[in-house]
């Protein structure tokens, strides 16, 4: 949820937070533009709190963690957290998803 701030549901900590990051000046515009027009078309009901910020060092997921939600759909945090965001998002983007 975009408008928790460092929140992701029952977790709390700014390990949580909703945020954005970008390589460059182009990949800022964009995401600037696209939680501006989020925001104006009131997706969400609440101000949008995600973070847009330079990407930092980065480091990869342990392998387990890659695909997570595909790789265990039967898992009950995936079936009652994630899935319904995934849905949520599915529709709310449609258009603009790959077909």
């Amino acid at each position: 949820d975009p408008t928790q701030l460092n929140r992701q549901g029952h977790d709390i900590g700014t390990q949580y937070r909703s945020v954005i990051y970008y390589h460059d000046q182009e990949q800022e515009d964009k995401a600037r533009y696209f939680k501006q027009k989020l925001q104006d078309e009131h997706v969400w009901e609440k101000l949008i709190v995600t973070e847009i910020s330079p990407v930092p060092q980065f480091f990869k997921a342990e392998q387990y963690h890659h695909d997570y939600f595909k790789n265990n759909p039967g898992n009950m945090y995936c079936q009652s957290v994630v899935r319904p965001k995934v849905d949520k998002f599915r529709k709310t983007f449609a258009d603009q998803l790959k077909k």
